[in-house]
């Protein structure tokens, strides 16, 4: 299967079976990162990493993973380039294509501006276009949280239930498009999504509408509930997580201020015992400590943040090698 050139912009994008030769990647990838087995597939090649909002685990995933996969990735902060004087889409595309082999961007904090900025880009540059996150989807995220889930369950995922709830965080407004990646990929895979949340804290339209549509061509559901214990209920999976409201977000006070009303969506040792015995807890990190979730839960047997941080790494080095 050759995907070379291929941008990355949102799961959607790609066939489920180009999503599932990126996965066997990443699989044969760990293996040689764990056996110390070189692999230095991108000799030579470079990768422009640009950030419009904080990193911890993206960062340092493209960066190691360039540097493991033999070539070399640049650190590009928007605000310090010429981004932040206006500089186009078109101009970078098409000047930071023709000085290396990728151009990847971070763009999330306001909806309605990242997907149509890095598509944007992508129609003018030569090289792949890589989405490390927009205001829509977090595909390199949802890649690693599918590694994760195969790993825990098997490769037939077909009637697992995951519970996509929104969850409390007193921090920031964070953004809509890990939910949004959630139910628009795992319904891809059979699973049974049920996406729970507080009245104000409605997702956008299309991936609302993708999420149907994958349910329904896969032979999974897709169901919204107003309750975390409800979603948590014979979970398999559960992942809670706090997102903004989406017509709040250039008011982050009046929405944090909502949020108050609804500090008890927490995912806590009693919520976890409504799910399966066999259940795991996720999270795409950070995670607001004692808000979002307790610490015996996050720290506890179900939890698999750790597994599911690592193979941020590996998903990232498999897109990157089979498309660059």
């Amino acid at each position: 299967m050759n995907l070379k050139g291929r941008d990355f912009i949102s799961t959607q994008d790609w066939k489920k079976e180009e999503l599932l030769y990126a996965l066997d990647k990443a699989d044969e990838l760990k293996r040689k990162f764990k056996n110390g087995e070189p692999h230095r597939e991108l000799a030579d090649k470079t990768a422009f990493l640009i950030f419009f909002d904080k990193s911890t685990r993206t960062r340092n995933s493209f960066e190691a993973g360039m540097t493991q996969l033999g070539g070399h990735a640049h650190f590009i902060e928007a605000q310090t380039s010429q981004i932040a004087h206006g500089e186009s889409p078109k101009d970078m595309g098409i000047i930071l294509s023709s000085y290396g082999h990728a151009i990847a961007i971070r763009h999330d904090l306001v909806p309605g501006e990242g997907n149509s900025y890095m598509r944007e880009v992508a129609k003018w540059a030569s090289a792949p276009v890589f989405n490390m996150q927009c205001d829509v989807d977090h595909p390199f995220q949802m890649m690693a949280d599918l590694m994760t889930i195969r790993e825990k369950f098997g490769q037939d995922l077909k009637g697992k239930r995951i519970a996509v709830s929104w969850a409390y965080a007193p921090s920031y407004a964070k953004p809509m498009s890990v939910p949004q990646g959630l139910i628009m990929l795992m319904t891809r895979f059979g699973m049974d999504v049920v996406l729970a949340h507080p009245p104000e804290y409605t997702l956008m339209d299309e991936p609302m509408a993708h999420a149907r549509k994958n349910a329904e061509e896969n032979g999974g559901s897709f169901t919204v509930v107003d309750s975390m214990e409800e979603a948590f209920r014979d979970a398999d999976i559960v992942y809670p997580k706090s997102w903004g409201i989406q017509s709040l977000f250039g008011e982050p006070e009046k929405a944090l201020e909502i949020s108050k009303k609804y500090t008890h969506w927490i995912c806590d040792e009693e919520k976890m015992k409504l799910t399966k015995e066999s259940s795991i807890y996720m999270h795409c990190l950070p995670a607001d400590r004692g808000y979002e979730v307790t610490d015996e839960v996050i720290d506890g047997p179900h939890s698999v943040i750790y597994q599911e941080a690592e193979n941020r790494l590996h998903t990232a080095k498999a897109i990157m090698a089979l498309t660059m």
